[in-house]
């Protein structure tokens, strides 16, 4: 039996094995889930902490809010401000942010005082200089950025755009294509920035297995290909297009 399979009981006060079995007495006001090395973010009242296996704390500083561990370190929040600690409960580095997300792919989007974003390692150390309206986290090495003029790009680990276009709304990549929504609506795009076709819808899903499910100006619902043909109406179009 090990932590990697438990999951948070129904009220969200402790974890339970596959049989639904609760694996220590402690309880708390609020659980999330196991990470590595083996310890999950807990809450009592006005305290937060991460727990070992036991239930015991894995350290003896508290927090206000604590987060997952991802990439070694995990977000926390105290009087000082946001930042990262290590599975020892000490901080991974001095510097305090408005607000910082999961380490992922050895990054960190982060917030600065003026609400600027930017990405940092594990140590802290800013990835680039340039500072951005938001950032998201990296997948396959690349991260959704949005300048101050409030459309989104794609950019690589050294903060270099790896294509010169610019969206509404933008996603990650998935499968070597990442949603977009341009003046038009939604569509597909691929690592160059270009719309894998014509078409565009009120809301994209993921490609999966080469399909996706998309919703139409009009209200209907579509599997659509890679090229954007439809292959099966889910939904016809509804009294009231959206």
């Amino acid at each position: 039996m090990s932590w990697r399979s438990w999951t948070i009981s129904s009220d969200s006060t402790h974890h339970v094995d596959e049989r639904g079995a609760s694996v220590y007495a402690a309880r708390f006001d609020e659980v999330l889930k196991f990470h590595e090395p083996g310890l999950a973010a807990v809450r009592r009242g006005v305290l937060a902490w991460h727990i070992r296996a036991d239930g015991a704390s894995g350290y003896e500083r508290r927090f206000t809010r604590t987060f997952g561990f991802y990439g070694g370190v995990a977000a926390v929040v105290d009087a000082d401000g946001w930042h990262h600690i290590k599975a020892d409960g000490q901080d991974a580095y001095p510097q305090r942010y408005a607000w910082c997300g999961n380490v992922q792919e050895g990054w960190s989007p982060v917030r600065e005082g003026d609400g600027s974003y930017h990405h940092i390692d594990i140590e802290g150390r800013p990835a680039y200089q340039e500072r951005w309206r938001y950032a998201g986290d990296f997948r396959g090495g690349v991260a959704v950025v949005q300048a101050d003029h409030g459309r989104s790009t794609h950019i690589d680990r050294r903060g270099s755009r790896i294509h010169d276009r610019w969206f509404v709304d933008l996603d990650v990549f998935h499968k070597g294509f990442a949603r977009a929504r341009d003046d038009r609506g939604w569509a597909h795009i691929d690592v160059k920035g270009c719309a894998a076709y014509a078409r565009r819808f009120a809301a994209v899903e993921p490609f999966y297995n080469g399909q996706a499910r998309v919703e139409r100006h009009d209200g209907a619902l579509e599997i659509i290909s890679e090229n954007g043909v439809t292959i099966l109406e889910l939904r016809p179009p509804q009294e009231r297009p959206r």
